[in-house]
């Protein structure tokens, strides 16, 4: 298992066309990926699950990967995040 901290920097945090294309980047690698917000822990390959956590801009979250492609799939989402999604 490997795990990341990071926080949301973008305007509108992790809604509608950022969560997609999180979404999208965590569907490439075979690893299960969560994202935990509050204690809150959610599947990150779902669109509602994500959506459900209210990520906005400023939050801090937790990338939780466990399979054999974990610390790439940590790494390409935080960074897409660090990013901003491409924005």
């Amino acid at each position: 298992m490997y795990t990341q901290e990071v926080t949301i920097k973008n305007e509108v945090g992790l809604h509608a066309r950022p969560a997609t294309y999180f979404i999208q980047k965590a569907n490439e690698f075979k690893s299960g990926i969560w994202v935990e917000k509050d204690e809150r822990r959610v599947n990150a390959k779902s669109l509602l699950g994500v959506l459900s956590l209210g990520i906005v801009k400023g939050c801090t979250i937790t990338l939780i990967a466990d399979g054999s492609d974990e610390k790439e799939a940590v790494a390409a989402l935080a960074g897409l995040i660090e990013n901003n999604f491409g924005e």
